[in-house]
């Protein structure tokens, strides 16, 4: 019992961290993660207790980014179900076949995303706004395939969140952000809610095939509640290129520990 206790007090703040970490953006397996494995839980159900305790990331930053989530309730139809369908397939493949030979491409999926979202730091969104009809026209010219690509992106990325999840968010930030004129801080309440979908249909189905260690999930989930709730509130205070260049380098940093785990 006492033991309990000091992981609830242990993981309570972690989750508060790993809460902002993941809103903001995106990576809270940089903690969250880690301090399940700290408390001493085997990797797999590390894997998949943490996936239970992120639901509260998405419903502390769904209730923190109302105004966001209000104003783009059309886009949200359009990403939802795809995040939703990829999660059921990838939590299959990792109850099928767990994550240890996935982890060797893991490092190279993460820097692409943080090279692709860096590749967007610049991209003048004001620009793109004030686009001419011609250019409307033109671009519904070529929506039946890009929507396709861009389906298949998203749909890819929520089977990677209910298979493994390191750094999701940012994965779904970089095709966001490369396709999309929204403010970083409204498509970035999209990611959230949509990867907190994403991790609910996934710890549905660990719940019937897998082991949860709800007990831990309690305090990691209380924190993460809290984060998540923080984290929008800080996306709209710092400027979109900052935040875009501290997720790409937080990016690169884990690809680079992901790489090490993995080949050494």
């Amino acid at each position: 019992m006492a033991d309990y206790w000091q992981h609830f007090f242990f993981l309570l703040p972690m989750g508060v961290l790993a809460g902002i970490v993941s809103t903001t953006a995106g990576l809270a397996s940089l903690v969250s993660y880690p301090a399940l494995l700290a408390v001493g839980i085997p990797p797999l159900f590390a894997n998949v207790t943490n996936t239970a305790a992120l639901v509260m990331t998405g419903l502390g930053a769904t209730v923190s980014s109302h105004k966001e989530l209000g104003e783009h309730k059309k886009e949200l139809i359009k990403i939802l179900p795809f995040t939703l369908g990829g999660s059921v397939i990838g939590a299959w493949l990792l109850l099928a076949a767990p994550a240890t030979t996935f982890e060797k491409a893991v490092p190279f999926f993460v820097l692409v995303a943080a090279l692709l979202l860096l590749s967007q730091v610049n991209k003048n969104k004001h620009a793109e706004l004030n686009l001419t009809r011609e250019d409307n026209i033109e671009d519904d010219d070529h929506k039946p395939v890009y929507r396709v690509v861009v389906s298949i992106g998203i749909t890819l990325v929520g089977m990677y969140c209910g298979y493994f999840g390191a750094a999701g968010g940012v994965l779904l930030l970089a095709i966001l952000s490369a396709t999309t004129t929204m403010p970083f801080a409204s498509y970035n309440a999209l990611k959230n809610l949509s990867l907190g979908g994403a991790n609910l249909i996934a710890t549905v189905i660990y719940m019937f095939s897998s082991h949860i260690y709800w007990g831990l999930v309690i305090p990691m989930g209380i924190g993460l509640f809290i984060g998540g709730w923080i984290g929008p509130h800080i996306v709209r205070i710092i400027p979109e290129k900052i935040l875009k260049i501290i997720i790409a380098i937080l990016a690169m940093g884990l690809a680079v520990d992901l790489f090490i785990k993995a080949y050494f």
